[in-house]
Parts: C-alpha cells; sequence; structure tokens
C-alpha cells in the first residue's frame, strides 16, 4: 500500500486520488500556494508539488507589464 506523499500515511484503494504519478488523500491534494483543494489532472506541478493554475501563473509563468508586445515580458528560468 503506498503512502501520501504530504502526510506519509498509508493511502487505501477507496479514498485515493491518483495525480504527479503518485496516490494521495483527498484531503492531502492541494495547492501549494494557496491551500485550494485540488482535483486530478486540473492543476500543475512544479519540482513534484501540486499547484493549482492561477497560483502556478502567478508564480512560474511570464512576468512583464503593458499589454502585449515583445518588450513587454521578462521570461525567468
Amino acid at each position: 500500500m503506498p503512502n501520501c506523499p504530504k502526510c506519509d500515511k498509508p493511502v487505501y484503494f477507496a479514498e485515493r486520488k491518483t495525480s504527479l504519478g503518485k496516490d494521495w488523500h483527498g484531503a492531502c491534494l492541494r495547492c501549494e500556494q494557496c491551500n485550494k483543494t485540488l482535483t486530478p489532472g486540473s492543476h500543475a506541478e512544479h519540482e513534484s508539488k501540486p499547484f493549482c493554475n492561477p497560483c502556478y501563473s502567478k508564480l512560474f509563468g511570464p512576468k512583464g507589464f503593458g499589454r502585449g508586445g515583445a518588450e513587454s515580458y521578462v521570461y525567468n528560468k
């Protein structure tokens, strides 16, 4: 029986949520930034940690100013 990557307790078949190649408890699959409950397949990951799409975009998406144009975005690596 696999352990949950968040709480390290066993995940039983009836309660598991499979995401990022791991089995999670439903209550443990939450955004690392805002703590929102996530559903498998409808979120993003960074360094094997789950993030909701708005938080992922805010933290790791393009940064910039203005409205469009190649000069308005700065991509961080």
